[in-house]
C-alpha cells in the first residue's frame, strides 16, 4: 500500500457515494479520496429546489420506512432535520404495509366526486391483492411472469362477482385502474406487466408513516458533504471511461503503480488503487459499453441489461388562489373510460395526462398554494419532451374537467422534474424486472475482479439498484455505499494484520 495510504475514487455525490465517502474518511488508513461528481451539486436523486416561496422535492420526497431500523431516518434524526411529530414513537411503529394513503378527495374526468367510501373499498381489495403477491416469494414457480398480470388474472375473478350496474362497475374499473397507475409510480415502471412476481415480494417494507423534511431532503445530503475533508468533493467532472486490471503510472503520483484509471470526460487521468462506482442503473444501462475498459463480466454486464429502471416525475403547479378545501391532502383524479383490463393504446400526445395519478397538496408557502402531481411511465418521459407552456395547458385543462369549472383559473407557473432526460440519470429507479431476480442486484453489488485474480476490490459498486431488499429507495442507497465502503475497510484492515511481525 502507498506510504499516503490509499487512493480511492468515488464515482458519483448521490447520498451512496457521500455515505461511503463519509465512512472511508473516518478510518485510521487515511485514504486519499476523491468524490467526482457529473453535475454541478451534490445528492443525486436527492434534489430539494427553492421554488414558491419555499422547498420542493424534485427528486426524492418521503422517508420511506421512517423508525429506528432506517439509516436515513436515523440520521435525519441525528442532524435535529425532523420536527416533533415525525420524531413520534407513534409515527414510527405505525405499519402501512408499504400502501399510499387513500386520498382525501377523489373526482372523475367529467367533474363528479367520487365516494371516498368507495375509493378505500377499491383500495382494500387492490392492496389486497398486491400483498398476495408475497406469496410467490419463494414458490418453485408462478402461475403467470409479471405482478401487472397476477393483478389483472385475480380482478377477473373478482370483477365476475360484482353485481352492481354497468356504471357503477366502470366507475370501480376506473378507480383501480388509477391504483394501478400509483403502484407504476411506487415501482418506477411503466407497467406492472413489466415487473416479476416471484421476487416482489422480496422489497422489504419498514414500519413508520413516510415523512418529508420541513426544510428539504438535500439538507441530510448538504450534512453528510459537510462533514467530509475540505476539496474531496470536486464537481462537473463527468467520468468517461474506467480502465481496471491494469498498472498505471502517472507523473503526479511518482513510484506508485496503479490498477485503475479513472478517465474524464475533460481528458483529466485519474489513477487509483479502488474506485466505488455509485452511477445510477439507468446510466449503466446506456453507458456500459464504453464505460469499463475492459469490460464488465458478462455476468455483471448481463444484470445491467436485464433489471428495470423507470422514470416516475413530478409536475408542480402554483396557483394564486387555492380552489381545493382547507383539508385537502391528496386529490385523485379518475379517469371514467379506464380499466385495467382493458390494453387501449391511446397516442401520447393525446393522453399523456391520463397517466397522472393526482395532485398531493403541499403545505402551504408563504404566499403561495401548490399542487404536485405525479406520473410514471412513458407518459413521464413523453411529458419532459413538452415545453412548460404545453404541459400547463394540459394540466389546466384536466384540472377544469375534474373540478366542472371551466373557469378555473390556469396556474401562475409550473415545474417539474426531468429524470428521464438528465444524462447521468436517464430515469428515476430501478425495479426487478420480468426476466430478473433478486440474484441480479446482488450481481450488481460485486466488486471487480470476480475471479478473485489480481488486485482486489479495484471496482466496487453502490447505489440503491445494488441492494437486494431496499432497491429504488434513499436508504437502500445510504446501506449500499457504507456496505463499499466496509468492504474496503475490512481489505485494508486484514492488511494491516499481516504485516505485523509475529512475536
Amino acid at each position: 500500500m502507498a506510504s499516503g495510504g490509499p487512493r480511492v475514487l468515488v464515482v458519483g455525490g448521490g447520498i451512496a457515494g457521500l455515505g461511503a465517502a463519509q465512512r472511508l474518511c473516518r478510518h485510521p488508513a487515511a485514504p486519499r479520496l476523491r468524490v467526482l461528481e457529473a453535475t454541478a451539486g451534490a445528492g443525486g436523486r436527492i434534489r430539494s429546489e427553492r421554488c414558491f416561496g419555499g422547498v420542493v422535492e424534485l427528486g426524492a420526497h418521503w422517508i420511506h420506512g421512517p423508525s429506528q431500523g432506517n439509516p436515513v431516518f436515523q440520521l435525519a434524526a441525528e442532524f435535529g432535520l425532523l420536527g416533533e411529530k415525525e420524531l413520534s414513537e407513534e409515527n414510527q411503529l405505525a405499519e402501512t404495509g408499504g400502501h399510499v394513503a387513500l386520498p382525501t378527495k377523489s373526482c372523475t374526468s367529467s367533474g363528479t366526486n367520487v365516494s371516498l367510501e368507495l375509493v378505500a373499498e377499491m383500495a382494500s381489495l387492490f392492496f389486497g391483492l398486491i400483498d398476495q403477491t408475497r406469496d410467490f416469494l419463494n414458490a418453485p414457480e408462478t402461475p403467470v411472469a409479471s405482478v401487472g398480470e397476477f393483478l389483472k388474472r385475480e380482478l377477473n375473478q373478482q370483477v365476475a362477482t360484482w353485481t352492481e350496474d354497468e356504471d357503477t362497475k366502470k366507475l370501480k374499473l376506473a378507480i383501480l385502474n388509477n391504483f394501478f397507475n400509483i403502484e407504476c409510480a411506487v415501482s418506477g415502471t411503466h407497467s406492472m406487466d413489466l415487473v416479476a412476481l416471484a421476487p416482489f415480494g422480496e422489497y422489504t417494507v419498514l414500519p413508520g408513516l413516510d415523512c418529508t423534511f420541513a426544510g428539504g431532503y438535500q439538507g441530510l445530503t448538504n450534512h453528510i458533504l459537510a462533514s467530509l475533508p475540505k476539496d474531496s468533493m470536486v464537481f462537473e467532472k463527468p467520468v468517461k471511461t474506467i480502465h481496471w486490471n491494469g498498472s498505471f503510472q502517472e507523473d503526479a503520483f511518482p513510484g506508485e503503480t496503479f490498477p485503475v484509471l479513472v478517465e474524464c470526460e475533460d481528458g483529466t487521468r485519474l489513477p487509483a488503487h479502488h474506485v466505488i462506482v455509485t452511477v445510477p442503473l439507468g446510466f449503466l444501462k446506456e453507458h456500459q459499453d464504453t464505460f469499463f475498459e475492459p469490460p464488465l463480466p458478462a455476468r455483471k454486464a448481463e444484470a445491467i441489461r436485464k433489471l428495470g429502471f423507470g422514470t416516475n416525475n413530478k409536475i408542480f403547479l402554483e396557483f394564486e388562489e387555492p380552489f381545493w378545501e382547507p383539508n385537502s391532502q391528496f386529490i385523485q383524479v379518475v379517469w371514467e373510460d379506464t380499466s385495467p383490463l382493458q390494453n387501449t393504446a391511446l397516442s401520447l400526445q393525446d393522453a399523456w395526462f391520463k397517466k397522472l395519478i393526482g395532485f398531493l397538496v403541499l403545505p402551504s408557502f408563504e404566499s403561495s398554494h401548490v399542487l404536485c402531481g405525479f406520473i410514471a411511465g412513458l407518459e413521464s418521459e413523453f411529458m419532459e419532451t413538452l415545453s412548460d407552456e404545453e404541459v400547463l395547458l394540459s394540466l389546466t385543462q384536466v384540472l377544469r374537467r375534474v373540478t366542472g369549472n371551466p373557469q378555473l383559473p390556469a396556474a401562475k407557473s409550473v415545474l417539474r422534474s426531468r429524470w428521464h432526460s438528465a444524462p447521468y440519470t436517464r430515469g428515476s429507479y430501478s425495479y426487478v424486472a420480468v426476466g430478473s431476480t433478486g440474484d441480479d442486484l446482488d450481481v450488481m453489488a460485486q466488486p471487480l475482479p470476480a475471479d478473485g485474480t489480481g488486485t482486489q476490490l479495484q471496482i466496487l459498486f453502490a447505489g440503491e439498484a445494488t441492494h437486494r431488499t431496499f432497491y429504488s429507495t434513499t436508504h437502500g442507497a445510504l446501506l449500499s455505499g457504507w456496505r463499499e465502503a466496509d468492504r474496503l475497510i475490512g481489505l485494508w484492515d486484514s492488511q494491516v494484520q499481516r504485516s505485523r511481525p509475529r512475536l
